[in-house]
Formats: C-alpha cells, structure tokens, sequence
C-alpha cells in the first residue's frame, strides 16, 4: 500500500534526529563584520546582520535576549535584541576590545582591550565605566568564575595570567604560562582554571585556591608540524568529562578526559581553528574555523565531524541559544 505523499513527509520527519529543537547558533565573521545566524535543526545559515567592525568575541545575556559583540575595529560593544536583531545599544568598551566575560550579575562585563594593555568594567545596564585595571601587555583572554570572585584576563605578549578581585577591581596575582596565553575556562565548580597558550603549545590546568599550575598538556599530531600546533579555544562538557582543546592551524580540536589528562583523540575540522560552543543540548560541539570560513558540527557521542556549514569570511566567536 503506498503512503500517500503528505503522510510519508511526516514519517520522514518523525524519523529525522534534528540536533537542537528551535535551536541557534550565533557566529561571528569577523573580517565581513557580519553575524551568521544556523538553525541547528536544518544546519544551514538561515539569516546574515551587519554589525561594527571587526566583530570577533560574542556572549549571551543571561535570559538569551540580548547579544554582547566585540566590534574590536569600531572600539565599542554592541548590544544585539535577539528579537529584532537589531543593535540597540554601543557600550564604552575601551580600545580594541576582543573578548569579554559576563559576571553572573548579568550587569558587570569584563573586557580585555588589547591595544591598551586594560581591562575596562562597563554595567550592561547604566552602560556606566566602573574601572578599568592595568594590566600585561596584549591583554586578550578573560573569564570570571562561576562564584563571581574572580575576573581572569591573560596577556599574550606578558604571557601572564592575571588575577582580578571583581569585588575592588583590583589586580591581586599573576600566574605565568607559556608564550601566548589566548583563553580561559573555568570548571564549572570553578575549582580549575584552562588556559591555552598558542606559541607555548600547551594547555595549563591552574588550581583556584593556590592560583598554582597542577596539569600542563602538550599535543602532539602525526604529520603535523608542532609548530602548527597552536591552542585556542578550550570548552569543557557539561558533564565534566571532556575538555576540546582547538588547535588553530594544526586543523584539530583535541579531546582530552579531564580525570585523567590523557588526549583521546584529534578531530580533523576546517582551516584555522578559532573557538567552539555546544548546542544547547550538549550532544554537538561547534567549531569556528577562521581560514576555510565554516563551521565544523562535531558529534559529541560519536566523536566525530558530521557537517561544514559555510558561513562568513574568518568566523570567530559562536554562540547557541533555544
């Protein structure tokens, strides 16, 4: 007996297995000073905004209405409504801002200014400069803690972390890395701290408390020159299990068993890998890769790339959302 036509349509798509329900992905482009808007369910770019120039770190208010952009070239942030998308506001960030962590108040953005060696305090809502601290020279990466206690900036050049105490905004340690700290990431009990090193080559696990080095990784890919081999991007599951690890020109994220340390595997992705996210769901893994201008969907179950979706020219940041 045949099916008729609109009742194989909805078998077909009972039997589909789409990544995230009604689910987003947010990517930055940063030399079309665009956003790629992804529909997780179809994997395809389903809408383009302009926005300031030179858009590369992204971050999500923390009810999802509202978009944080660095438009590192327009010196300012700009603040997307998601509903419109439409940008509603500009934030004085500072010179260069690159990246940028959210306190769990959802009003206090850290933000690190490269060319000025700062790290400026904006209030998202009175848009009200609160501080600004000196500190190394570069200043590129930051996070704050799940507990909001610290602010962590890096500095590529002083390849230093810094310690900022978000209660006096003032620069309490340092904790030398190797050459080129890019990012940071806390655990999520905010116990350790990741930080990649791009020229060092490696990853430092930093205990909190003792603001000490515990852990260092090194990678290493057959037929890669160790060079190339330059992390970035560092996000750790949900569940505690894995930390990725991007490898920037090496073409690879790395897995690794954060109980163990061990490297389980190098996920081939596209060209210049930037920064990563989770769907929502936790069961795919974004990648930006700046070079080939896609993003790559890796099966989290799987460990395993299963799309490219073409987006802009030197995608950057990602960000999902429901």
């Amino acid at each position: 007996m045949r099916i008729p036509f609109i009742k194989a349509a909805l078998v077909s798509a009972m039997l589909a297995t789409p990544l995230a329900h009604a689910a987003t992905a947010i990517v930055s482009n940063e030399k079309d000073d665009t956003l790629s808007f992804i529909d997780l369910e179809t994997l395809e770019v389903t809408d383009t905004v302009s926005v300031g120039q030179r858009p590369r770190g992204i971050i999500l208010s923390k009810d999802k209405s509202r978009l944080y952009i660095c438009a590192s070239d327009s010196d300012t942030v700009q603040v997307m409504d998601l509903a419109s998308r439409k940008i509603i506001a500009n934030l004085p960030s500072g010179e260069d801002p690159e990246q940028f962590s959210l306190h769990p108040d959802d009003r206090r953005l850290y933000i690190a200014n490269e060319d000025d060696a700062l790290v400026t305090v904006v209030n998202t809502e009175s848009h009200e400069v609160l501080a600004q601290i000196e500190v190394g020279v570069e200043p590129e990466g930051m996070a704050v803690s799940p507990d909001g206690r610290w602010a962590v900036n890096t500095s590529e050049t002083t390849s230093m972390l810094h310690w900022i105490d978000t209660e006096t905004h003032e620069l309490v340690d340092n904790t030398l890395v190797d050459q080129r700290p890019r990012h940071v990431e806390f655990t999520r009990d905010g116990n350790m701290l990741w930080a990649s090193a791009e020229i060092g080559g490696t990853v430092s696990i930093i205990d909190v408390a003792s603001r000490e080095i515990i852990k260092k990784l090194n990678f290493q890919i057959r037929g890669i020159h160790p060079d190339k081999i330059q992390p970035v991007g560092v996000k750790l599951s949900a569940d505690g299990r894995f930390a990725f690890v991007a490898l920037g020109p090496a073409n690879h994220v790395a897995v690794v068993d954060t109980s163990s340390y061990e490297v389980l595997d190098y996920l081939l992705v596209g060209r210049r890998v930037w920064h990563m996210e989770f769907t929502p769901d936790q069961k795919y893994l974004l990648t930006t890769n700046g070079v080939s201008g896609d993003v790559s969907v890796i099966d989290i179950d799987k460990m395993k790339v299963i799309k490219s979706i073409k987006v802009g020219r030197y995608p950057w940041g990602v960000v999902t959302l429901e």
